[in-house]
């Protein structure tokens, strides 16, 4: 792979500032950002006063300990406009979640707060490798979701051609990588398998394609799968942080001349962890419930929002700013079984080590009398599809899962190609236990 680190000249000041100067910007943007919530968003007015504070208790960094969680029920208690610090007419735009699970969660943006935005993904694809000039095919999906537009407009920041192509149509994802010859591509973990598997089904070596750099996010993946991707397509492979309810995408990046942890853009975001029962802070080092206070936008502040993403902070390597550790579990996606707390991406580790099986998997539980049953659906690769190869990778499946995360689990191994792809978010789980 190509020896993309950064030359003399090309990071911003702010990227290699002392921990001190990182400090005293935060500092001073954090005292803004709670006045600004506080003078301007009724539901943080309301907030505040009940939890008995006042932005005028910031003294110091520590202090933000004193100041309520913000969780995604607010979000949606408030639906549509009624967390913005700004008026209506003053958005210039608005993005949404799904709403799969109850009322979406709807944020704005001003116009500062678009270029903003642009800036971040702009350092984030940078960090990556990524320069002017370069080709950037979007293959995250465009729309309400954050994903396909801010990639979009941080890649023109940054000076990149931008191909906005948005998910699906997966042969003609190929055919336009082969015809325009894209340097980078940024798109979820989940659909690139899905690409990696049509560039081999069209009989075309994903060695051979352009890409230099895939910048992935939107979805928890492992190390294991990093390694899948870079191999297979002889690129680097880079994981991107960010969640609508902050920003959207480039809240933090992992910097391709490490790629040991995602370096939070701490100018623009101050994280914190804290322990997701008790609500404490935690010092760096430890892994906990990861925690954003956002410290410079406009139409919707966010303070202390709890995101559900569990790592931990490290300190800064490559770039000053602290890194936190590779998201590889939520809170709220963890499954309990048989007492055994487990996370999907344990299960694609697994997956991952059975050389007969692709990377493509789904998880269903579900009670059998009184006992909680995990079953694992994936598929056979092609050369190993026979009914006796099947049972084998079945086998060792079923011995990594109990070996490694002590469970018991059944494993369908199903014909190649017959496991769903993703075309976005994939969904890893289904839960089928009564809920009582």
């Amino acid at each position: 792979m190509k020896d993309l680190s950064p030359k003399p000249g090309e990071l911003e000041p702010i990227e290699t500032a002392s921990r001190d100067e990182i400090n005293s910007v935060q500092l001073e943007r954090m005292k803004w950002s709670l006045s600004h919530a506080y003078e301007n968003s009724p539901f943080y007015r309301k907030s505040f006063d009940d939890a008995g504070v006042h932005p005028d208790d910031f003294h110091s960094l520590s202090d933000l300990a004193k100041f309520p969680f913000t969780v995604k029920s607010d979000l949606r208690d408030n639906y549509p406009f009624g967390m913005f610090a700004v008026p209506r007419e003053k958005l210039a735009r608005v993005h949404a979640s799904s709403g799969t699970t109850g009322r979406p969660t709807v944020v704005g943006y001003t116009r500062k707060d678009i270029d903003t935005w642009a800036s971040v993904v702009a350092r984030s694809i940078r960090a990556s490798g990524g320069r002017a000039g370069d080709m950037v095919h979007v293959a995250y999906g465009y729309g309400l979701f954050t994903g396909g537009l801010g990639a979009h407009y941080g890649a023109e920041a940054l000076g990149c051609t931008v191909v906005p192509i948005s998910g699906g149509m997966t042969e003609r994802q190929v055919t336009l990588m082969q015809d325009f010859k894209p340097d980078i591509i940024m798109v979820t973990p989940s659909y690139m398998l899905s690409i990696l598997d049509e560039f081999r089904r069209a009989g075309v070596d994903p060695r051979d394609s352009s890409l230099k750099v895939g910048i992935f996010g939107a979805e928890p993946w492992t190390n294991a799968m990093r390694r899948e991707i870079e191999e297979a397509f002889d690129m680097h492979a880079v994981d991107i942080y960010g969640l609508s309810e902050v920003m959207g995408p480039g809240v933090a990046n992992e910097c391709v001349e490490t790629k040991d942890g995602l370096h939070i853009w701490e100018d623009h975001f101050y994280p914190e962890v804290i322990d997701p029962v008790t609500g404490e802070v935690l010092p760096d080092g430890e892994k906990g419930e990861l925690v954003f206070t956002s410290l410079t936008k406009e139409a919707f502040p966010i303070i202390r929002y709890r995101t559900r993403d569990l790592t931990r902070l490290l300190p800064g390597t490559a770039r000053s700013m602290r890194r936190m550790e590779k998201v590889t579990g939520r809170s709220d996606d963890m499954m309990i079984v048989r007492g055994v707390n487990v996370f999907p991406t344990q299960i694609e580790e697994q997956v991952l080590k059975c050389s007969g099986l692709s990377p493509h998997y789904r998880i269903e539980l579900v009670r059998e009398g009184r006992m909680d049953t995990m079953i694992i659906f994936t598929e056979a690769m092609p050369d190993a599809a026979s009914q006796d190869a099947r049972l084998n990778s079945a086998r060792e499946l079923a011995h990594h899962v109990k070996s490694v995360i002590g469970i018991s689990v059944k494993v369908n191994v199903l014909d190649p190609g017959a496991m769903e792809r993703s075309v976005g978010k994939a969904k890893r789980v289904d839960d089928k236990r009564p809920s009582s």
